[in-house]
Formats: C-alpha cells, sequence, structure tokens
C-alpha cells in the first residue's frame, strides 16, 4: 500500500477554495468538514492539513506536510527551504508599491527615506537593498492600505488583485515587485514512496490544467473541403480525420483554444464545415 501524502491547504478564503475544487476535478473525494484539521481523501493515499497560509511553507519545509499549496508571495515572505513544484495558474495576484495620487513619483528613489507600511517586510527590505533605497518599513497585519490616509506611513507595499482597493483609498501602483500565484510545494527530502503519490498527484493536476481554456469541436465535411478546413484548425497536434458512411464525406476532431474559439468556428463555416459539435474538456493528457 502507498504511503499517504499530506498537503498543506489554506483553511478558508480563495485558495482554499480554488485548492479543493482543483483536487475535486482530480478525481480525489475528500470530505468537507470545516471543523476537522486533517481529512483524508476515501480514493487517493492522501490526506489534507488545513492551515492558516502563512504557516504551509514552514509546515512543508520541516516535514509536518509533504506538500502544500500556497501563495508565491507568502513562500517568498517566509523564505522556507521548500521546492517549487508546480505553478497551478490560480490565485494571480501580484505585489506592488503604491502612493497617494497626489505624491509626485519618479521611481523607488522617491521613497528615500520615507515611511513604507506593509505586511511583507522580508520581500519589501530585499527589494530596497538591491535598488540601493534606504526607507523605514511599519510591519501592519491588516489594513495596510489605509496607512496613508492616516498618516503613518508615505507609502504601502501591498498585494493587488483588480486594484479597485488602491482606488478607494485615493492611491496609485506604482512599482511591481512580485508576479504571484498559487505554487505547489514540496519538502526537499520526500521518501520514494511519498514522491511516487506525488508524481501521480501531479500527473492528475497538470491533465486537469491542460484541458482549462480547450474545447473538444468535431464536424463533418466533404472529403474536398478537407485542405481548407486543415489550414484553419491550429490544434495542439494533427487533427483526427475518420471517413463517415456517406461517400467522400469525413468527420474531423481537434481541440480548440476558448479565447480563438469564435474566430475559429465562423472560419471552418466558410471552409464547407458542418454540423460542429463543441463539447467541455475535462482533462487532458499531452
Amino acid at each position: 500500500m502507498s504511503k499517504t501524502l499530506r498537503i498543506a491547504v489554506q483553511s478558508k478564503g480563495r485558495l482554499n477554495e480554488d485548492t479543493m475544487h482543483l483536487l475535486a476535478e482530480t478525481g480525489i473525494r475528500i470530505g468537507t468538514s470545516k471543523r476537522t484539521l486533517l481529512v483524508a481523501a476515501s480514493n487517493f493515499p492522501v490526506e489534507v492539513l488545513f492551515l492558516r497560509d502563512d504557516d504551509i511553507p514552514g509546515t512543508v519545509a520541516d516535514g509536518t506536510a509533504d506538500i502544500g499549496v500556497v501563495g508565491l508571495n507568502e513562500l517568498e515572505e517566509q523564505g522556507a527551504d521548500a521546492e517549487i513544484v508546480e505553478k497551478l495558474g490560480f490565485g494571480a495576484c501580484r505585489l506592488s508599491i503604491a502612493v497617494p495620487k497626489q505624491m509626485d513619483y519618479n521611481g523607488i528613489t522617491s521613497l528615500e527615506g520615507r515611511r513604507i507600511a506593509t505586511s511583507y517586510p522580508s520581500i519589501l527590505r530585499r527589494y530596497l537593498q538591491e535598488k540601493g533605497v534606504q526607507a523605514d518599513i511599519h510591519v501592519i497585519s491588516g489594513s495596510v492600505e489605509i496607512s496613508t490616509g492616516i498618516g503613518l506611513a508615505d507609502a504601502i507595499f501591498d498585494i493587488v488583485s483588480s486594484g479597485s482597493t488602491l482606488v478607494s483609498n485615493n492611491l496609485k501602483e506604482e512599482d511591481v515587485v512580485l508576479q504571484s500565484e498559487a505554487v505547489l510545494i514540496a519538502h526537499r527530502k520526500l521518501d520514494p514512496e511519498k514522491n511516487a503519490v506525488l508524481q501521480e498527484l501531479l500527473f492528475r493536476i497538470r491533465a486537469v490544467m491542460g484541458a482549462v481554456g480547450k474545447k473538444y469541436v468535431l464536424m463533418n465535411a466533404p472529403r474536398e473541403s478537407l485542405d481548407a478546413i486543415l489550414s484553419v484548425l491550429p490544434g495542439i497536434k494533427s487533427p483526427t480525420v475518420m471517413p463517415l458512411a456517406q461517400e467522400d464525406w469525413c468527420s474531423i476532431h481537434t481541440v480548440l483554444d476558448e479565447k480563438r474559439y469564435w474566430e475559429i468556428i465562423g472560419r471552418l463555416k466558410e471552409a464547407g464545415a458542418q454540423g460542429i459539435l463543441v463539447l467541455p474538456v475535462e482533462s487532458m493528457v499531452l
């Protein structure tokens, strides 16, 4: 029997929801009890340990959890010695310098000798050192964006997603220091059995992620239109072409990127495709 792989997941919030959805998409069934710290899957050798996000990097680094899902920003802030094994494509945000709209800002040197409020002092300190700027860092655990409005700081360094919070606090985003997203991290010394489970999990995750934004498209066409249709298709590999019962007709199967779907469908019709059927793709093994 395979050893159970322990994965640390944020106990609540957006990363929790996205991570649990991803695990469900890989076919792993996990209970949904909100009061249980540790929950085992019923059909895969994995158990989920629910933690605060800032506890996850250290928990994986010291081996209490084998792997974990955490924002790259939190991993960089903690400086934990864990290996990034996969970028997960959700939880996108950035860590940025923001200043009051009325400030005349001409680059990071404008903050020389000024006060900067942040919940990410380690990342900010490294950035300032890299730029040769001396500033007074004020560490705040929450509501960083109000710091300039109440006179606590001259600028802030904080997470930005849509930017609406900055606008509502009369701030403007200036320097993007770190682009972040959710990452899967692992303990650096997993034993072979646990690593085998991790590789199976990664196989499933990559199959699910590979299907994001993809559509499976089937169509019929007269064989004389085949070359024109194939010239339109930007599929991952050569499309599948199969003969139909009706002589000189064929069926064409391919995968399309959702972003270009409507553009390509129109061109396929012009090229002679008929009976176009579009299906969602749940997973895709490349």
